[in-house]
């Protein structure tokens, strides 16, 4: 069993009041009594109690946060910046997924607020608005990472999705492409698809060319590469010559089935992803997509929680740009690309 102060007070022959204050370094303990009883201790092998510690202080020291799944690669960076930033500063990071579900989000973030953490970052695409009176009586600092509904007073960092897609499509557009198809996800809230599709837009206005909207397909399949596995067939009604997917995922399912079925990549197609997850750099051939900075979002994150628990002045959204990371995936197109066929 642990030793405690009660333990300590028994072998020094002094109170446990005594016992406290001397650990604590109270000037009203004689220093005769305060080295006795710090020298009992240490040969006692005692430990403060960092929770009780905390907990006179009114903090925990401790932050919560809330993931929608932990199977989702693109939460592993953001969640090592949140960390990085929390151990410097001396806080533990407790984890609690969702599983993608709206309702268990909420559920999630209360009972970390009854555990008494000290601040809460939300990495989630559904908990915002929903959820704002909700949100509102939590009184400790939430930060959300990559909440993209603006003016409803929560502090949260995101990317710039519309400047991100706009740089995939113009990359696309200036390798001399004309017929670029956005492959959709249906299992994200409709307003992270519609700032990547007003990038896309964006990218066709600025280069003068009319957008064919049957260009924006939308696969079913159960999962990310499922769809993207199932957009090959779509792409190739379209007569595009190039695809744009909404992340690295779908991106590598297209490819996966580019594979199967014989088509070359870019040869007969280019493909551009978003994220730049670790995979992207080591599929054959690696895969052109867009950073997102995820590392950085987290840090980014943290340092906001910290700055709001010391009652600083934080500014409520923080945008952070996307950089293209041209790899093999994507090239000129050529005669015998599927857009010719």
């Amino acid at each position: 069993m642990p030793v405690t102060i009660k333990d300590i007070a028994e072998v020094a022959g002094v109170t446990h009041s005594t016992v406290s204050r001397a650990l604590n370094g109270n000037p009203m303990i004689s220093e005769a009594t305060a080295k006795r009883v710090q020298r009992v201790a240490a040969e006692m092998g005692y430990v403060p109690s960092a929770v009780a510690q905390n907990l006179h202080a009114r903090r925990t020291k401790s932050i919560g946060m809330v993931l929608t799944t932990i199977a989702d690669p693109f939460l592993a960076k953001i969640v090592e910046g949140v960390e990085q930033v929390a151990r410097d500063a001396g806080y533990s990071l407790f984890l609690s997924t969702s599983y993608n579900h709206p309702d268990k989000e909420i559920n999630v973030i209360e009972t970390l607020y009854r555990r008494r953490v000290d601040a809460i970052i939300i990495a989630s695409m559904w908990v915002g608005s929903t959820y704002r009176a909700e949100l509102g009586r939590i009184k400790i600092p939430i930060v959300l990472i990559n909440h993209l509904l603006e003016d409803d007073g929560l502090h949260s960092v995101a990317v710039d999705d519309v400047q991100g897609a706009r740089l995939a499509v113009k990359h696309l557009i200036d390798l001399g492409h004309r017929r670029i198809s956005f492959v959709k996800s249906l299992d994200r809230p409709s307003i992270y698809v519609e700032n990547r599709i007003e990038g896309y837009r964006l990218a066709y206005l600025e280069a003068a060319l009319l957008m064919d909207p049957r260009l924006i397909l939308t696969p079913e399949g159960d999962g990310d590469v499922e769809r993207g596995k199932r957009a090959l067939e779509l792409l190739r009604e379209t007569k595009a010559t190039a695809a744009f997917c909404y992340n690295d995922l779908t991106a590598i399912g297209l490819m996966k089935a580019c594979h199967e079925l014989g088509v070359r990549v870019p040869k007969d197609l280019s493909i551009v992803g978003f994220d730049d997850l670790e995979i992207a750099a080591y599929v054959s051939p690696s895969l052109t997509t867009i950073h997102q900075p995820r590392l950085e979002l987290g840090q980014t994150a943290m340092r906001m929680a910290l700055a709001m628990l010391e009652e600083k002045a934080v500014m409520t959204d923080q945008t952070m740009r996307c950089q293209l990371k041209v790899r093999q995936s994507t090239a000129a197109p050529g005669e015998d690309s599927i857009g010719h066929g």
